[in-house]
């Protein structure tokens, strides 16, 4: 069921380049889930709903990208996803051997999985009053945006899926150099995450497209600051590693979709977009030489433009 709600068009106040940009604000999601959430663009314009990776709060979808899909046509929504930022922490203990029991395979319970998440999402474009959105998601954001297609495929025109993978265990691996990095314990608080966080984007970051180390110990300190949550993002990590094996299933998915990834990606192997790609009728594959597991400012226009294009095919 849709319900329609009053636009919160009193709420745009920034309108930076010709682009409206609305406050922060707040949607139901799942049951006890609230979503913070944020807009971009006119309202008229094609809905286009994006979607964040493991640990991302919708601020690690940059303003100036936002912008440029929202010249592009579309009225962007971007927000954090249940666990990140301003929207709710959920219960639920998950310890790391939970985690390795169920990277092996072993059942494991998870207090919530990617259907959830997903959920999360189509209650968001309930609460905004639209039937349906394009739907762009980066790495867990992809797995999201998949599931949101197989579920509710009237609610998805179009699917961007970026540097992500199927669920198969067999595609989309990580880099075994990274394991040590991820599961290293680190010290609790501000200075101990934001140096962590930087460790890891050295390694997982484009190669051909490298940020300032300034850079990136900045947005890790304003990710802490915004509501950071460790036993939330292992919370989230035991959705992603109890994911369904999705293959089959996309098989019968009739959207336009395109698959972005880069060929340096050291946390989700290209095996993973390219086993995506062939498992979607029809979709584009995209593979970005040099690319890792960021979004380089450098590739704003070639993301924007691909999304459009896809938007199109609709």
């Amino acid at each position: 069921m849709i319900v329609m709600v009053a636009q919160p068009s009193d709420q745009h106040h920034d309108t930076a380049a010709g682009v409206l940009v609305s406050g922060e604000l707040f949607a139901p999601g799942g049951p006890g889930v609230e979503l913070c959430y944020q807009t971009f663009g006119d309202h008229d314009g094609d809905p286009l709903l994006l979607v964040m990776g493991l640990g991302g709060p919708m601020t690690w979808w940059d303003p100036a990208l936002c912008r440029m899909l929202a010249e592009r046509g579309f009225y962007v929504i971007r927000y954090d996803n249940r666990d990140t930022g301003r929207s709710t922490k959920v219960g639920g203990r998950v310890t790391w051997s939970m985690l390795v029991r169920a990277f092996s395979g072993r059942r494991v319970r998870p207090p919530y999985g990617i259907t959830d998440m997903a959920a999360d999402a189509v209650a968001l474009l309930d609460h905004l009053g639209l039937e349906s959105a394009h739907v762009a998601g980066v790495s867990m954001g992809g797995m999201i945006a998949q599931t949101m297609a197989l579920e509710q495929p009237r609610r998805v025109r179009s699917l961007t899926s970026i540097m992500s993978t199927t669920g198969k265990r067999s595609v989309g691996w990580q880099h075994p150099r990274l394991l040590p990095v991820l599961m290293a314990r680190r010290g609790r608080g501000r200075t101990a995450y934001a140096q962590g966080s930087a460790a890891i984007w050295a390694l997982i970051g484009s190669p051909l497209y490298p940020n300032d180390p300034a850079d990136v110990l900045a947005k890790a300190e304003a990710t802490f600051d915004r509501g950071w949550s460790n036993s939330g993002v292992l919370r989230q990590m035991l959705a992603v590693t109890t994911q369904a094996n999705r293959t089959q299933r996309l098989h019968a998915l009739r959207v336009p979709a395109l698959v972005v990834h880069g060929t340096a990606d050291k946390m989700v192997h290209p095996s993973g977009g390219r086993a995506t790609a062939a498992a979607i009728p029809g979709a584009e594959l995209l593979l970005i030489d040099g690319m890792g597991h960021d979004l380089p400012p450098a590739l704003f226009e070639t993301f924007a433009d691909g999304i459009r294009r896809t938007a199109d095919r609709a």
